[in-house]
């Protein structure tokens, strides 16, 4: 089977969709699929190259918009994949990319696709508006829709309209990066011993829907450390809070690290802190990550795979969006107590390793190819 991503970018584009195709097309290549990708470049050039043995066409972008790059060929690089001497079987569209969608719908290509739904556009919302009902027609024609989450087809309303061809496959990530080795353990030890008191750490960029403010805030009422890893806008704005609140002798703010380094950290720290507040956030797959390194996390009871991801109770805590008392009372709850720590970080990381893969997602996404082949055309 030959099967083509299309989306806004590709690797060594980074993003969180970008990483997720890196990883769906390494695991469909293992499963024996011909993997092709479609993207936009970031320059003026149409290039074709090879990326971990996947084959990467980037098409001129003219400019971008909102997020969103304007590759004028792709509508006629689509109609290829159907007509060309090296036809596609299936094409996988992944959403929201309007241009990449807009192209899909207009170039008619024909073939069975599938659409990988990532999420709702929240912020730009003048965007979405004019956005909305061609993508509602591209929901409508694709064959499948892939959901990240049960949560994700329930509370999208435009998703909650067509259950009945969405199929949910969770994410995957590679958990063996956060194997027990002793030299992640060694450089775990060395992190913990440099802090006094425990560790909560968040990862992920300084931007508004990420919460950090509301972690800053709850850290007030809890007797620990916090690390920050990763950048933004908002850095600036939450080291002033941390010197207003008297908190900043306790507050860490570190550069995006290498994967090595990342793993250590996620083993050093006791608690993970995702303080999401908005539907940005569609999955969170960072707390896989730490659950597949035996932390356990506290994260927000948003209308998004956040909660699925993240079980309350099972693989750590969930507490309403926004709010800062919630939160510190469950960071609290988990540092007070090692042994439900244990307990909850052992079940974190059993279910990580047992339901997040990236071979367990593409297998399940090649039995969403199959059941769109099948039903293409029927």
């Amino acid at each position: 089977m030959r099967v083509t991503l299309i989306n806004k970018y590709y690797y060594p584009h980074l993003g969180g969709i970008e990483h997720h195709l890196r990883d769906l097309a390494g695991g469909l290549g293992g499963c024996g699929v011909d993997v092709r990708v479609l993207v936009a470049n970031e320059g003026p050039d149409d290039v074709t190259d090879e990326v971990d043995g996947v084959c990467v066409r980037r098409l001129p972008r003219k400019f971008a918009y909102a997020s969103t790059p304007v590759a004028p060929a792709m509508r006629a690089a689509i109609r290829e994949l159907a007509h060309g001497r090296e036809r596609s079987d299936l094409i996988h569209l992944h959403s929201p990319y309007p241009w990449g969608e807009v192209s899909w719908l207009t170039a008619r290509p024909g073939i069975p696709t599938v659409l990988t739904y990532h999420s709702d556009i929240v912020r730009q919302k003048v965007l979405g508006r004019a956005y909305r009902p061609a993508l509602q027609r591209v929901l409508d024609r694709a064959d499948l829709i892939i959901a990240g989450s049960p949560n994700m087809v329930e509370h999208s309303e435009l998703l909650s309209r067509r259950a009945d061809k969405c199929r949910v496959v969770p994410y995957g990530i590679h958990v063996e990066r956060f194997d027990d080795t002793p030299e992640r353990l060694e450089r775990a030890r060395e992190l913990r011993a440099a802090h006094k008191r425990p560790i909560v750490l968040f990862v992920g960029r300084l931007v508004y829907y990420k919460g950090a403010e509301v972690l800053v805030r709850a850290m007030e009422s809890v007797d620990a450390d916090v690390v920050f890893i990763g950048r933004g806008p908002l850095e600036g704005g939450l080291r002033e809070k941390a010197i207003a609140w008297g908190i900043s002798d306790r507050v860490t703010f570190l550069p995006p690290l290498p994967q090595g380094e990342l793993a250590a950290w996620f083993m050093a720290a006791d608690v993970f802190a995702l303080p999401s507040v908005a539907r940005s956030e569609a999955f969170g797959l960072v707390q896989i990550e730490a659950h597949a390194a035996g932390t356990p996390v506290v994260s927000t009871d948003l209308p998004t795979g956040v909660p699925f991801a993240n079980l309350d109770g099972v693989t750590g805590f969930t507490v309403p969006v926004g709010d800062a008392r919630a939160l510190a009372d469950a960071l609290n709850t988990l540092l007070g107590d090692d042994v439900l720590r244990a307990r909850l970080g052992k079940q974190a990381r059993e279910r990580a390793r047992a339901e997040f893969t990236v071979d367990r997602m593409a297998r399940d996404t090649l039995a969403v190819y199959d059941e769109a082949l099948s039903r293409h055309g029927a």
